[in-house]
């Protein structure tokens, strides 16, 4: 996970900070050349980190924060705010022309960056957001470019318009946006060649379907596991062809997450969306507040949200039901696969725990408290129920139980250790719902199977 090994570096940092009354200089300085190396092992560039350093340094030697009631927390929150600075203040927005006017996007960046894919996620995003998108396919040079699109729009419910390898990506982008208009389209996403690294020729062909086709916002790919270089890549395509904007790719699979840190400084461009998966709807817009957030292990509860509202697809009738169910402590097995579900909509136990403050810790610890292993088996256990014993708990009787641990492929012990659990959770539920003090401290703690927090077999792991 992005920043995994920064987040960690910057708490140990921090601890230390917390636990003084009172702050001297030398205790500032010692603590910022901590965050110094962190940052540069994180792939930071060396000037923005010189210069993120002297910034904090200034604030934090302030008499204000000094004789501060707890000055540790007043230079945390310092940190936190250059970090937000240093990423670009607020979240950008890509711009689209108003009303039923077409919006021509060109996506741009190296061969291997994840271009094809993001462009086809960011179709997703806008067409849940009511607009008529088109994907074009100018990639005419790398096999199967065109297919992959193909696949990928379909997937997403988008049309694709393709012309074959035999044209111009100039020639296809003026027919695009012709068919656009007789179609009713009014978002066209261009998906143009890339280069396994930065040539005249791709520079030339960039610059030709600008010079042809009214395009209004040009955005650039990059790779953020390529650290430093995916920075300057972003650099010489704003000189070359002139971007508006970034979108990060492969975010969930580096550690470091530098790019992040620095393309802002760099090139003076917003970063819109990062990619969070390899999934056509791991896209999540670019907020420097909450990455702020996530990487001092804030947490980050509105993109949590905002995660639940896009993943959970429930009507209002039902969403009632189950909160009355959850209230009368009526939650049975069926209500259980279902919140299975909606966790792996939303990226799993680990993606939500990562956005939870304090929980994000490293994805070391979450995948060590979370055994996926033994979610799995938990669930193999519910689908070796029938419907009627999903139902009605009350019908599991010995010999019920001996047919569904076969089923599973497991041993009587652990199906009679989960529905004990199960019934805890439930009446967990009955007096949360009624408001009790039990209720009261949580309901992750009364999940089947949630060992540091009340676990399965008393392990500190997160069976479910």
């Amino acid at each position: 996970m992005a920043f995994e090994n920064l987040t960690e570096k910057l708490q140990n940092v921090f601890k230390n900070l917390r636990g003084k009354g009172r702050l001297t200089e030398e205790d500032v300085k010692a603590a910022l050349k901590e965050v110094k190396i962190a940052l540069l092992e994180a792939d930071v560039n060396f000037k923005i980190v010189k210069q993120f350093i002297k910034t904090v340094e200034e604030r934090a030697i302030g008499a204000d924060v000094m004789n501060g009631l707890n000055p540790g927390q007043m230079v945390i929150k310092i940190v936190n705010e250059e970090l937000i600075n240093l990423m670009g203040s607020e979240g950008a927005e890509i711009q689209l022309q108003p009303g039923k006017s077409i919006t021509v996007l060109m996506m741009c960046g190296l061969q291997g960056a994840g271009k094809t894919t993001t462009t086809a996620k960011l179709a997703g995003k806008y067409k849940l957001k009511g607009k008529k998108c088109l994907l074009v396919a100018c990639d005419v040079y790398r096999p199967a470019a065109i297919k992959q699109l193909q696949v990928n729009g379909e997937k997403q419910g988008v049309e694709v318009f393709t012309m074959g390898e035999n044209h111009k990506p100039v020639d296809i982008a003026k027919a695009a946006l012709e068919h656009a208009t007789k179609n009713g389209h009014n978002l066209v996403i261009l998906d143009t060649a890339g280069r396994l690294h930065i040539d005249e020729d791709m520079m030339t062909e960039l610059q030709d379907i600008k010079a042809n086709v009214d395009v209004h916002q040009t955005i650039l790919v990059v790779d953020v596991m390529t650290g430093q270089d995916a920075v300057n890549v972003a650099k010489e395509f704003d000189e070359k062809v002139g971007i508006d904007g970034v979108i990060l790719s492969k975010m969930d699979g580096d550690s470091r997450g530098g790019a992040a840190l620095s393309v802002k400084a760099v090139t003076g461009k917003p970063i819109f969306y990062a990619g969070m998966g390899e999934k056509l709807s791991d896209l999540e817009q670019f907020y420097p507040d909450r990455m702020a957030n996530r990487i001092l292990g804030m947490g980050d509860v509105l993109t949590l949200i905002e995660k639940a509202q896009e993943s959970i697809d429930i009507d209002e009738e039902k969403e009632k039901e189950m909160a009355a169910k959850m209230k009368k402590g009526k939650f049975d097995f069926e209500d259980y696969l279902e919140s299975m579900k909606q966790m792996r909509n939303m990226g799993g136990l680990s993606a939500i725990m990562g956005m939870l403050p304090g929980m994000g810790v490293n994805a070391a610890d979450l995948e060590d408290a979370i055994d996926e292993k033994q979610m799995a088996r938990m669930e193999a256990i519910v689908l070796s129920m029938t419907v009627a014993e999903r139902r009605n708990p009350k019908l599991l009787n010995p010999s019920r139980k001996h047919r569904i641990a076969k089923g599973a492929g497991v041993d009587i012990a652990v199906v009679n250790r989960f529905i004990k659990q199960f019934e805890q959770m439930q009446k967990m539920m009955k007096q949360f719902g009624g408001g009790g003090k039990k209720g009261r401290r949580g309901m992750m703690g009364g999940f089947p199977g949630m060992g540091g927090m009340g676990g399965f077999g008393g392990r500190r792991r997160f069976p479910f």
